[in-house]
This record gives C-alpha cells, sequence and structure tokens, in this order.
C-alpha cells in the first residue's frame, strides 16, 4: 500500500521537495558567489589599509627617536653650563639658538602626528565599507552612501594638507538598449561584469561604488588629473577588449574651490560631453571647460603629420614619375617621329 503526505503520494511528494531545494539552491548560489568575491577584495583592501597604518607608525616612531635624542643632547648642555657657572651673553645666545633649532622639528613632527591621526581616520572610514549598508548588492562594489563618505575624508585631508584625488566617472554605453533588447537578467549580467573588470583594475586603496544605474564612480586618491585620465584610458580599453559592450567617461582632479557635489558635476560634465561626441572615449574637466582627453589629441594629431607627410612624399614621387613618362615620351617622339606617329 503506497504511503500518503498530505494527500499527495510519498514519491511525489520527495520530488517536489528535492526540485524546491534545486530553484532554491539556484537561487541563493550567485548571490553566496558574489558574496565571497566580495568578502576576498574587501579583505585585500584591509591588507593594504594596515600596511599603509604600519608604515605610518613607523615613521612616526623614528621621527620620535630623533627627537627624543636632541632633546637629551639640549639637556646634557644645560646641566653642564649650569655646573660651570657660564653666565656670559655668548654662551646663553648659543643656547638660545641650538633651542631654536630644536623647535622646528618639534613643530614638524606635531604636524606629522596630526597627518597620522587623520590618516588613521581616514583608512577607519574605508574600513567602515565592509557593513552591508554599504554595499551594493548587484555587483557587491561599494554603494553611494560609501561613496559621500570616502568623499568626505578625502576633502577633508586635501583641505588640512593639500593632498590631491581625482574621480572618474564610468558610463555604460547604449544600456537601455542591451535591458530592451535581451532584458534586465542580461543588463544585470553585464553591470557585474563591467563592475569585476574595473574592481580588477584599480588599486587597493581607489575606491569603486556603483552611482546608480550603469554609472559607476571611482575615486583616487593621490592622483592628478593626468594619472586620472590614463587609468580610465586603460580601464575603457580593457571593457572594449574583453567584453561585449563599451564605456564613455569624465574625469576630474579635486580643486581648491570644490565640494563633493561641484567636483562630482564637473565629471559627469565631461561624461556628457563623451556622451554627446559618440562613446567610448573619455574627456575630462580641467577646472576650467571641458576637453577631450589631451594624450590622445596629441596622439591623433602626431598620426595625422605623419600621414599627410606619407601622403606628400607619395605625391612627389607619382610626380617625379610622371615627369620622367613624360620627358621620355618627348625624346620617343624626336628620336622615331614616323614610328610614334
Amino acid at each position: 500500500m503506497e504511503d500518503w503526505i498530505l494527500g499527495i503520494p510519498t514519491p511525489v511528494a520527495m520530488a517536489l521537495i528535492a526540485l524546491i531545494g534545486y530553484f532554491l539552491g539556484k537561487r541563493n548560489h550567485r548571490p553566496a558567489s558574489a558574496e565571497q568575491a566580495y568578502a576576498r577584495r574587501e579583505l585585500k583592501r584591509a591588507k593594504a589599509i594596515v600596511k599603509q597604518l604600519e608604515e605610518i607608525s613607523r615613521e612616526v616612531r623614528r621621527n620620535l627617536a630623533s627627537h627624543q635624542s636632541s632633546i637629551a643632547h639640549f639637556k646634557e648642555r644645560i646641566v653642564t653650563m649650569s655646573a660651570r657657572q657660564e653666565e656670559s651673553g655668548e654662551s646663553w645666545q648659543t643656547l638660545c639658538e641650538e633651542a631654536e633649532r630644536m623647535l622646528s622639528p618639534t613643530m614638524r613632527l606635531s604636524a606629522q602626528i596630526a597627518n597620522a591621526y587623520d590618516e588613521v581616520r581616514q583608512q577607519a572610514n574605508l574600513l567602515m565599507t565592509f557593513t552591508e549598508s554599504r554595499t551594493d548588492p548587484l555587483t557587491g562594489l561599494s554603494n553611494r552612501r560609501a561613496l559621500d563618505d570616502s568623499l568626505e575624508s578625502l576633502f577633508a585631508m586635501k583641505d588640512r594638507y593639500e593632498l590631491t584625488f581625482s574621480l572618474c566617472i564610468l558610463d555604460v554605453d547604449h544600456f537601455k538598449k542591451i535591458n530592451d533588447e535581451y532584458g534586465h537578467l542580461e543588463g544585470d549580467r553585464v553591470l557585474q561584469e563591467v563592475a569585476s573588470l574595473i574592481d580588477n583594475c584599480v588599486r587597493e586603496t581607489d575606491v569603486v561604488t556603483r552611482y546608480g544605474g550603469e554609472e559607476f564612480v571611482i575615486l583616487m586618491p593621490s592622483t592628478d588629473l593626468k594619472g586620472a585620465l590614463i587609468f580610465a584610458q586603460r580601464i575603457r580599453e580593457a571593457v572594449e577588449q574583453h567584453l561585449k559592450v563599451t564605456v564613455s567617461g569624465g574625469v576630474a582632479q579635486a580643486s581648491s574651490t570644490d565640494e563633493p557635489q561641484t567636483l562630482l558635476a564637473r565629471a559627469d560634465a565631461a561624461l556628457y560631453r563623451a556622451k554627446s561626441q559618440g562613446r567610448n572615449c573619455i574627456y575630462c574637466h580641467n577646472g576650467d571647460s571641458v576637453q577631450e582627453d589631451p594624450s590622445v589629441g596629441q596622439s591623433d594629431a602626431s598620426l595625422s603629420h605623419e600621414n599627410a607627410e606619407l601622403l606628400l612624399e607619395e605625391v612627389r614621387s607619382l610626380e617625379k614619375t610622371l615627369g620622367q613618362r613624360e620627358s621620355d615620351k618627348t625624346n620617343a617622339r624626336e628620336q622615331h617621329p614616323t614610328e610614334i606617329a
């Protein structure tokens, strides 16, 4: 006699349970893999941050050791002079000069300690991107909230110590067409591929975020406009070579008058120009206006000049050949007028 479970034959019920388990496992497989990849990526970044903090600590310890030696020497000098009861103006003048020489490294050391504190705070803010609330669930990258916090930290460092940094916005070209023609699942897969490629190309200290939709923002500490353009072009070329889509980009370097929103607006203006100029290219905002990547312009100009020179040589060679042929015909007519006729 066949067993029944909730009015369903046992074999059928077991098969249904197995099928449900399969689909649940299939559904949860991708998020788990994405979460593991994100954990590995963040662990790599954490190691880099710890290394930077260790370097800061070693530098402060070296400076403290050197300063302590100077203080000890200065103390010995005071004791010696007091024992000899040297009260001459010249001796005390020398001592005052030595005290002034000690004051300068003291002030530098104080600034270094304050700088080290701010760097520790900045790195601690970066470590906070480990939390789920700062992570984009689709790509595993940092989200808009993490970007805002990182921008605030970088601007604080820039205002206090004049440390430079740049920002790049990348946008997947014709992304709406991908969604319309192939569906949103394919669009999600494209975004994951682009995010993974960008994340594998950046340094550990760079911050990669999904800005919204098909846009990605990369923060590059200690990077000027030229370096940011080189990076953006490298990403653009890698996407074109390895994926079935292309990206356009806008780059800007933080200036003394910038704040987070104005920096993002300048980079976005450069991105808009790249889109309007045919896509799959990089433009930058130099602080005054939007322009194409200067290195690309120089390369194109050089190539055009070289082509013009080659063309000119070919024209001269052709003129010379035609002239020679015409001369040969003239000589032939003079020597054999009857045959030519």
